[in-house]
């Protein structure tokens, strides 16, 4: 049994790849933030442009 044992890396993988994806979801995130900015100023505008204004029409 001379054989030298390796180290277990198990936990230093599991950390990577935890750091992975807190790190994908915080760019996704990011991302999406820019993605409305354009969507919001128009609503902003004028409220006629937004999909959730209030129309008394269709419930009637």
């Amino acid at each position: 049994m001379s054989e030298a044992q390796e180290k277990d890396n198990f936990w230093i993988i599991v950390a990577g790849v935890v750091l992975a994806v807190i790190v994908t979801v915080v760019l996704v995130k990011g991302s999406e933030h820019d993605k409305y900015e354009s969507t919001a100023k128009a609503i902003a505008e004028d409220a006629s442009n937004s999909a959730y204004r209030n129309n008394t029409a269709v419930g009637k």
